[in-house]
């Protein structure tokens, strides 16, 4: 498995992480592994704009269509 070295850490930045970590009850490491799967996950703005330029357009109703299709429901009855 890859690592990864965070060189230069504010103290007081892994005081906090370490806190969280043992709310947790982990390790920094479980917790940091986790934390950086979860903001992983996530897709940027960009992987998101660029997944939604890949989907097929989606009908757009309008409220002329939509009384058109109830009359013609009701029409057929």
């Amino acid at each position: 498995m890859p690592n990864v070295l965070i060189r230069d850490l504010d103290p007081g930045v892994h005081s906090v992480l370490t806190a969280r970590a043992q709310e947790r009850g982990q390790s920094l490491q479980q917790y940091l592994s986790a934390e950086l799967a979860r903001i992983a996950a996530r897709p940027t703005l960009s992987e998101f704009l660029s997944g939604r330029a890949r989907q097929p357009e989606v009908a757009t109703l309008t409220p002329e269509s939509i009384v058109a299709a109830v009359h013609e429901g009701r029409a057929g009855r």
